[in-house]
């Protein structure tokens, strides 16, 4: 339980993203994936209680890899798109209803949404 999946091709972000994750929420296990090809096989192995998705990366996009994971029967309530666009601009793209939400990575105020979903996560015993 409290398994997130990090997939975005951008490294400093996925380091800076996951050592905030480790360091603020210790009882939550985060994975990286900078390869969105590769995540297809994670997502397909299950497990994970949420899915953080980059939604602009070479070879697949972050929209595709959400319709791959609705498809693999993820709870679309368990999915955030993360981009770096005007947040205007990505409700556009992801309406509300297309996964839990839509944030610009880059806009301070849009963390404490990311830490109301860390913390509605289950934890791992330890």
């Amino acid at each position: 339980m409290g398994r997130i999946l990090l997939i975005d091709d951008d490294r400093g972000f996925t380091d800076f993203l996951s050592g905030y994750i480790r360091d603020t929420y210790p009882l939550l296990q985060v994975e990286i994936c900078n390869n969105p090809v590769a995540a297809l096989q994670r997502i397909k192995a299950g497990g994970y209680d949420l899915l953080l998705i980059d939604l602009e990366m070479p070879s697949m996009d972050g929209l595709k890899l959400l319709m791959f994971a609705t498809r693999t029967g993820m709870d679309k309530n368990r999915i955030v798109i993360l981009s770096g666009r005007d947040a205007n601009v990505l409700h556009d793209i992801c309406p509300m209803g297309t996964c839990l939400a839509v944030l610009n990575k880059f806009e301070a105020r849009q963390k404490a949404v990311l830490d109301m979903i860390f913390s509605s996560l289950p934890v791992i015993s330890g």
